[in-house]
């Protein structure tokens, strides 16, 4: 056997699969599918096209949300992991 699929499985499968799901179902099944393989096929080619241009991504539309930091510290402290009060990280304050 080669292994590839003769005529003949072919027909066992569909047949098989006509049984599973119904004649209902299959048209629905086969639009998902090709709905399914061209958006797989629109998302590798903007992967090649990405991968093949020389020129910089363009900059996003909006500049993201700043991150609210809380109380300013003094430089040279840390925040503690705990929730303690910041010790200082500076070798002269020791």
């Amino acid at each position: 056997m080669t292994g590839a699929l003769s005529p003949t499985h072919w027909l066992v499968i569909l047949v098989v699969v006509l049984l599973l799901f119904g004649a209902k179902r299959m048209p629905d099944a086969a639009r998902g599918i090709g709905r399914s393989l061209r958006i797989f096929k629109a998302e590798t080619k903007t992967l090649t096209d990405d991968g093949e241009s020389s020129s910089p991504a363009p900059a996003p539309a909006q500049a993201p949300a700043a991150v609210e930091a809380g109380p300013a510290r003094p430089a040279g402290t840390a925040p503690a992991a705990d929730g303690a009060p910041a010790r200082s990280t500076d070798a002269s304050a020791v």
